[in-house]
């Protein structure tokens, strides 16, 4: 099933506005609030489950979509088109981060990212070459999780002293125990095949505050995805990114000692709850010499992940202008201790 969102004012597509967190008409100006919006408003269009071909209701067109969208627009009349057959059953998602920041003020953000690109090229950073920004709602697993951790420790701690003549050093041996138990609280993993794990884990953190339970017009207006994954599937990868946590929290617990050797060491990880959960992303194009360059960015924060091209030749100035500084506070310490300068 289509739905798209007509404006009862002037029968103009509505779509999600970030400045606002309302439902927006960009024709007339109305502004109805998601919380409250009416069912009633839904234009609904149905298609079989699993096509991947669907009617738009503002101008018959047919909108093609690959079978893991969600939400998409049609690309003859731009009007927003939400998929709500592949949204609904285990395809529902319990929560959502809206975005935050429109198309304008993320183009904005990221041209003051390139221009802070030092070692970057001239070209990269003054020309407007920007191809496409792209708002999606990425699919994630946000997971509570129990950790439990139990280590037996053998460690040591070392004195030394002088009694008459001779040193002595003194070396006692302890057995220390510990049975740490620590809660996680929705632990985010990207669950698109599409999307960079890397880039979802590194455009963290998202403000938690900004959840909201998940209505489908948070989606009107910007592209959104169905998971690949399961909560089941993704376990191993939440209890990876949890684990160097839990073994650090042990590990601060046990200071003040000469030595640390673990004799035994038992971890259990369990998953309380896990929802599925749509988080905001502007994908931005950039188009460099003739190579396609891939940004993105935190559609809440503004954070910006990504990596320009590098100027060979502000490099090789900024290294040498390094190696000079060095070189000449090398010789004003000779001077200040007594050298002559060559």
């Amino acid at each position: 099933m289509v739905l798209q969102y007509t404006c009862p004012n002037c029968a103009s597509d509505m779509q999600f506005d970030s400045e606002s967190g309302m439902l927006s008409c960009k024709y007339c100006g109305r502004k109805d609030n998601i919380e409250h919006f009416s069912e009633d408003l839904i234009s609904k269009n149905f298609a079989p489950n699993e096509t991947k071909e669907y009617l738009c209701n503002n101008c018959g067109g047919v909108v093609i979509t690959d079978a893991d969208t969600t939400a998409t627009t049609c690309c003859f009349c731009d009007s927003s088109v939400v998929l709500q057959d592949r949204l609904s059953g285990t395809l529902m998602p319990a929560i959502v981060i809206p975005f935050a920041i429109n198309k304008e003020k993320s183009e904005e953000a990221f041209r003051k990212w390139t221009n802070n690109a030092n070692l970057a090229p001239n070209s990269f950073k003054e020309a407007n070459r920007i191809k496409e920004i792209t708002g999606i709602y990425v699919p994630l697993w946000m997971y509570d999780l129990n950790g439990r951790m139990a280590v037996n420790v053998e460690a040591t701690k070392v004195r030394s002293y002088t009694q008459g003549d001779y040193i002595y050093t003194e070396t006692k041996h302890y057995d220390v125990y510990r049975d740490v138990t620590i809660d996680f609280l929705k632990v985010p993993v990207d669950a698109s095949e599409k999307m960079d794990d890397k880039i979802m884990d590194l455009l963290e953190p998202y403000d938690y505050r900004d959840l909201k339970e998940f209505k489908t017009p948070y989606l009107a207006g910007y592209l959104a995805e169905k998971y690949n994954y399961d909560d089941q599937e993704l376990f191993t990868r939440v209890k990876q990114k949890v684990r160097s946590a839990i073994h650090s929290y042990v590990g601060s617990t046990i200071t003040g000692y000469a030595s640390v050797n673990y004799r035994q060491k038992q971890e259990k990880i369990k998953n309380k709850q896990s929802e599925y959960a749509l988080f905001p992303v502007w994908m931005v194009y950039y188009d460099h010499e003739k190579t396609e360059h891939i940004f993105a960015m935190n559609g809440q924060t503004g954070k910006i992940i990504g990596r320009p091209p590098v100027s060979k030749t502000k490099v090789a100035t900024w290294v040498g202008g390094i190696t000079a500084a060095s070189f000449i506070i090398a010789r004003l310490i000779t001077v200040m201790v007594g050298g002559d300068i060559l």
